[in-house]
């Protein structure tokens, strides 16, 4: 994923969910820009931080810039919610993410399928008539080289774990995939204390059929690309780094 019109800015505060002021670098303007994250990423949005801003030239937008990383210590997040859906279905057309159990190679990718009462980020099909669903989650917290999920509670990513596990009693294959935004981690987990319904719904999950895959990236203010799987342990402990 590359972004091809990037400025670099200072992140000055969240107006809401969606907008947040930041002050270019280049002039000192003070811009309002789109932030592409619900969550709430208060261990990166700082007073100051260094962001990178893509620009738009659509006069269709409220806001010209959308706020696509942020800069902490000396690596850099992506918070763009659409980047981790893009770089995997790219990895699932070139064959470089495996997904366990598969018998056979991937022909078939389709994007925002409906299942049941919701859109499943991917509904593919092999060579050897298998079928199933990918949904697919940015991981933007992280803590003495632990990824978590989520960071802050989520009642779409709680209702997509139970409709996998539907789907896996129906016989086909269901993967969860969290894409950290960030190189150096070992592992990844569920942030039990942030939603401990989640983590229980994902070890019924686990114990249905359905995989939990995640893969580092390599961030810079411009660019995410998936370098590694690291493993998924869910009774790992997380502790959050602002608390």
């Amino acid at each position: 994923m590359k972004y091809d019109h990037i400025q670099l800015a200072y992140f000055l505060r969240r107006k809401n969910r969606f907008v947040a002021s930041c002050r270019l670098k280049e002039n000192n303007e003070v811009v309002d820009v789109h932030v592409k994250n619900t969550g709430r990423g208060k261990e990166v949005l700082v007073d100051g931080a260094l962001v990178a801003l893509n620009f738009s030239s659509s006069t269709k937008r409220k806001t010209a810039y959308d706020l696509i990383a942020v800069k902490k210590q000396n690596h850099w997040y992506n918070i763009d919610s659409s980047a981790p859906n893009e770089v995997v279905f790219q990895a699932l057309l070139n064959q470089t993410i495996a997904l366990p159990e598969l018998k056979g190679s991937i022909t078939l990718v389709k994007r925002e399928v409906t299942y049941d009462n919701s859109r499943i980020d991917f509904y593919f099909e092999t060579d050897q008539a298998e079928k199933g669903f990918i949904e697919v989650k940015g991981m933007t917290l992280e803590n003495e080289n632990i990824g978590a999920f989520p960071d802050a509670p989520t009642t779409r990513g709680l209702k997509h774990i139970y409709e996998l596990m539907q789907a896996q009693k129906q016989g086909m294959h269901n993967y969860v995939i969290f894409v950290a935004q960030f190189a150096e981690i070992e592992l990844a987990t569920i942030h039990e204390t942030m939603q401990p319904e989640l983590q229980s719904a994902v070890c019924r999950a686990m114990k249905e059929g359905v995989h939990f895959l995640c893969y580092a990236s390599y961030v810079s203010a411009t660019q995410l690309e998936l370098t590694k799987e690291v493993p998924f342990v869910l009774d790992t402990p997380f502790k959050d780094p602002l608390k």
